[in-house]
């Protein structure tokens, strides 16, 4: 993808700080989390921990050219949501209020708890912040088989960006409500969940169309490659090669050919209207 003109001041840059973070100990709490490994996004409050296990102390240190080079394409993507929410909101005579996003490594705090690299990016509504550690994109390519661009990288946020986008319209508080509650079986919630993540990625192919309209930064094989990481984080694929079979009541998250059909659809259709996935996911 071509690179713009635009950076954005709501990056927040932890890596090489040094410190301490709180690490999960073994047990169910490393089961729980490996269960959960590069799911994308989702209110992660329910496995964040704020306490517990031991302490990991590392020092600081400066950045390389390259981590330099990451934040500087970070701030960027951050700055193309920003403009094309922005624009989205005003033209449903509402306001946008942009979210920050948060570089880190291993672990650093959130709103939500300790964030762990293991958990993958998401985003936490309780400070309407996005969580990244950039390793994630190192195992989405090893082991879920996605070939990693810089647009992928812009996928990703763009589908925790949807996520944000989804706080601010009350969607997120409204399923939290749901879970609450007490009303629904474990499918309901399942299938809930399942919208919601889709939803997530009808934004994100949204954002791409918006976005490309006001800067032109699509190159060829940039949407093959969000489609092929939404591919790849479908639960299907997750689901056969983590435990060699597909049980699809247990989807949180959609099919692999969801997440495709759901971002195309954003992308194709350039209307936040049609991006009702709660009616259609059944």
């Amino acid at each position: 993808m071509k690179w713009t003109n635009d950076r954005s001041d709501n990056v927040d840059d932890r890596r090489g700080l040094g410190g301490g973070g709180m690490a999960v100990g073994g047990g169910l709490g490393t089961i729980i989390i490996a269960a959960i490994v590069f799911f994308l996004g989702g209110d992660p409050s329910a496995i964040l921990s704020s306490g517990g296990g031991s302490t990991q102390q590392s020092e600081q240190r400066e950045l390389n050219q390259n981590e330099l080079q990451i934040r500087d394409f970070i701030k960027m993507i951050t700055a193309e949501n920003e403009q094309t929410w922005q624009k989205i909101f005003a033209e449903n005579n509402m306001q946008y209020k942009p979210a920050k996003v948060v570089l880190f490594e291993s672990t650093t705090s959130s709103g939500c708890g300790t964030a762990q690299s293991a958990m993958g990016p998401f985003y936490c509504p309780a400070d309407q912040s996005v969580y990244m550690d950039m390793s994630f994109f190192n195992e989405l390519q090893q082991k879920f088989g996605a070939k990693v661009t810089e647009f992928t990288i812009a996928y990703v946020m763009a589908h925790e960006m949807g996520h944000h986008v989804q706080n601010l319209l009350g969607v997120l508080n409204e399923t939290h409500n749901a879970r609450q509650s007490g009303r629904y079986t474990e499918s309901d919630l399942n299938k809930m969940s399942v919208a919601t993540e889709l939803q997530a990625d009808f934004y994100a192919g949204l954002w791409a169309r918006y976005s490309n309209e006001r800067e032109s930064f699509l190159e060829p094989g940039d949407l093959e490659s969000a489609v092929e990481a939404a591919e790849a984080v479908g639960d299907d694929n997750i689901q056969k090669r983590s435990q060699g079979y597909v049980n699809q009541e247990s989807f949180t998250h959609g099919s692999s050919a969801q997440r495709k059909e759901w971002f195309m659809k954003g992308y194709n259709s350039g209307d936040i209207k049609q991006g009702n996935t709660f009616q259609q996911v059944r």
